[in-house]
């Protein structure tokens, strides 16, 4: 596995709550490429607890989704043979949470593309915990041009 994720390669300043390596705060996720797709691994830490032992859907969901956003930026960058990911959005996505996911265990998620149309990517998402699927998810991605408001914020 690649010793930088592609957030910290590609968008080291970026203040991402999910993603964002220069978020003192946030989740800092360190997504890394395997066939396909993108692999994360993330552990979670006590304040991230919905329940006693349990995670909160919410932090779950920002997972999924800012993992999903990079496999599309990495794709789309992929295909158009690009030095850098376009920066991407998310337009859709959707979670299903299958079972409680514990807290005191590394979390494993593994995105893979599902299909690519001009700026938009579709993603399929899943989280599993001690070889258990905890939740998965699919979320439509989409590059954005000069003039919306994420466009350079990944610099």
């Amino acid at each position: 596995m690649d010793a930088l994720g592609v957030q910290q390669e590609f968008a080291p300043n970026s203040i991402c709550f999910g993603c964002g390596p220069a978020n003192e705060n946030g989740l800092k996720i360190q997504s890394h490429r395997i066939e396909n797709g993108l692999y994360l691994e993330f552990m979670p830490e006590k304040y991230h607890q919905a329940f006693p032992g349990m995670i909160n859907g919410g932090i779950i969901g920002t997972l999924l989704d800012c993992h999903g956003n990079w496999t599309a930026a990495v794709a789309l960058m992929d295909a158009g043979e690009l030095d850098e990911p376009p920066c991407t959005v998310t337009a859709s996505y959707s979670v299903q949470l299958r079972r409680p996911t514990p807290v005191d265990t590394t979390l494993c998620i593994t995105s893979q593309i599902k299909s690519i149309s001009g700026n938009k990517v579709e993603i399929e998402l899943l989280m599993e915990a001690n070889g258990k699927v905890c939740a998965t998810g699919d979320g439509l991605f989409v590059a954005v041009k000069e003039g919306h408001p994420a466009y350079h914020r990944w610099n």
